[in-house]
């Protein structure tokens, strides 16, 4: 389902998610502290990157960045079930701001909600 996604939702939709994603963590204390710089488009670029990427669109993420090995990645940060819960909120709010299709909500909010629960790392 995931290579679906990209052919559903297209780059423009996935760029808005995204966008929607951090307007939301800019106002979620416990994430944007993760973000030391003010400017968030480097981190937008990379987690639209990603997204096309793991939804069957181009692979920029992989010519810019390499294998995405999410939870090396992310394994500086004390990732908790709160964490995760503030990352899901975001996501998911983000995701009520994306008109999309209920079969293609459930896929992405499937994948989101099995991403967080493997990142979670104390």
């Amino acid at each position: 389902m995931n290579s679906n996604i990209y052919e559903t939702l297209g780059d423009e939709k996935i760029r808005l998610l995204v966008k929607h994603f951090y307007l939301n963590v800019r106002e979620e204390p416990t994430l944007r502290k993760l973000y030391p710089e003010e400017d968030l488009s480097g981190a937008e670029d990379r987690l639209y990157w990603f997204l096309l990427h793991v939804f069957g669109g181009p692979h920029t993420y992989l010519e810019k960045r390499g294998h995405p090995m999410l939870r090396r990645r992310h394994f500086q940060w004390q990732i908790d079930q709160h964490l995760r819960n503030s990352w899901m909120d975001c996501m998911l709010r983000a995701m009520d701001e994306v008109a999309m299709e209920t079969d293609i909500r459930e896929a992405l909010m499937n994948y989101f909600v099995k991403v967080a629960n493997h990142m979670v790392n104390s």
